[in-house]
């Protein structure tokens, strides 16, 4: 391992997908806030809408996500009930008419609504919100799950873009994480998803697995690159059994090593390159021609819950257990539990359990890590201006930046920090010199690489 790797790889730093990051929410945020927060948005406030769904049929042992495992349809079809329901208690925060960009619907497994419960909510969102005809409408799939007639359902529902958990090809590999799935019915799923005119796919990939070798996350790539998928998620399997019980189903012996995981990670990154794929971030890759690969190219990419992302508003609307959103003044969250989520809706009673509110001094370093996040540079004394915020409040974070430089990660021009291409590595540490709660962060973070 090299001296860079040993300082570095193994240091554990936040995803920033938000900032401040979760562990810093609190119950000082309660739902009359969160109602204040809705009531004050802008009317003509374009907005994101997230819904969360969680159930699986059943668990992976490397899920991070909220969900549980049900073979009933019975607890779906509640859920589904009261989702309606929590549609129409915000409709009485927002009103209706408020333009839509960009609609997720992730898990769990989003697509075990039964087909009719999915339509009645999509149908009811619709009449709520304004969609923009360029709407990207999203879900998250389980490829086993993929058939032609789900995929006629997310058609008549307006889905435009699907991503599929794919992983890892090898069945060593999906043996040992609990989640079988073998080439032939992925290659179903796609071609089921393009038989009913949903080409825009993406792919989840995972370096970091027990059991995985060089060899087998080439072939996996190599899978993916065959199926064409227009953009690939490639994520470091985070292990952290102490938070996700479930994941002490893998056999920490079988996990690579700090610099396996290294390998894993640069021959997967690679071998996506040589398919055609550009680099997007940390860890997402696209086709030339999609959507977020032009983002990039025009400085117009962001970074979210979702991970890298298109989606340019300032506000997104979570429905769903554990849902996460975030407005101008902050971020909540919504109860984790289902039962709690499910009787705060029924009492008419916004489902926050936690939050933060935050002030120009996180909007300020908000922007500037996920600027870094996004293209690797940016101009801090800009950023200060923007948010009425002084160069000399980040004294401490030029002062952290020092031994990044010196080990060639970053190089620092006055207000510019411009991350170096060996620095892209290990662009969250880079961007953890800005992070003001750091040093009082008490959660478990995966490692950088």
């Amino acid at each position: 391992m090299t001296d860079l790797e040993t300082r570095y790889a193994t240091r554990n730093v936040p995803r920033y997908t938000s900032y401040p990051t979760a562990p810093h929410f609190s119950n000082a945020v309660t739902a009359t806030e969160y109602g204040q927060w809705l009531k004050e948005l802008p009317k003509e406030e374009p907005l994101s809408l997230y819904l969360h769904v969680p159930f699986c049929r059943e668990m992976c042992h490397y899920c991070g996500c909220n969900t549980k495992a049900t073979k009933k349809m019975a607890p779906v079809v509640a859920f589904a009930e009261t989702l309606l329901q929590e549609v129409d208690l915000m409709r009485e925060y927002l009103g209706t008419g408020r333009p839509v960009h960009h609609l997720h619907w992730g898990g769990g497994t989003p697509s075990l609504l039964p087909r009719d419960y999915f339509l009645k909510l999509t149908e009811k969102l619709k009449s709520y919100f304004d969609f923009s005809p360029q709407i990207e409408h999203a879900i998250e799939l389980d490829p086993r799950t993929v058939t032609p007639y789900l995929a006629e359902t997310l058609a008549m529902a307006g889905i435009n873009r699907t991503s599929l958990g794919v992983q890892d090809f090898d069945l060593d590999v999906q043996t040992e994480i609990g989640r079988i799935q073998p080439l032939e019915q992925v290659q179903k799923a796609v071609m089921a998803l393009r038989g009913a005119g949903l080409e825009a796919i993406n792919f989840d990939l995972m370096y970091g697995l027990p059991c995985q070798s060089e060899e087998s996350i080439r072939k996996t790539v190599e899978y993916t690159r065959e199926l064409g998928p227009s953009r690939v998620a490639l994520f470091g399997y985070a292990h952290v059994p102490w938070f996700k019980k479930h994941q002490r189903l893998i056999d920490e012996k079988k996990l690579p090593g700090t610099q396996e995981r290294i390998a894993l990670a640069d021959i997967s990154r690679n071998a996506l390159l040589d398919a055609g794929y550009e680099a997007i971030g940390l860890d997402h890759f696209a086709l030339p021609d999609d959507e977020m690969a032009i983002a990039l190219k025009r400085g117009t990419l962001r970074r979210n819950f979702q991970g890298y992302t298109t989606d340019t508003a300032d506000t997104l609307i979570g429905f769903g257990p554990s849902s996460i959103g975030f407005l101008p003044y902050g971020y909540i969250q919504s109860d984790p539990s289902t039962r709690n989520w499910t009787r705060a809706i029924e009492e008419g009673i916004l489902p926050t359990s936690k939050g933060i509110a935050i002030d120009d001094d996180d909007r300020c370093r908000a922007a500037i890590i996920e600027r870094l996040m996004t293209v690797y540079h940016v101009d801090v004394e800009e950023m200060a201006k923007r948010f009425n915020m002084k160069l000399g409040d980040f004294a401490e974070s030029f002062e952290a930046l020092e031994p990044l430089e010196t080990d060639g990660l970053v190089q620092v021009s006055g207000a510019r920090v411009q991350v170096s291409e060996q620095g892209q590595r290990y662009i969250r540490v880079v961007a953890a010199a800005f992070d003001a709660y750091l040093k009082a962060q008490m959660a478990q973070h995966s490692v950088a690489v």
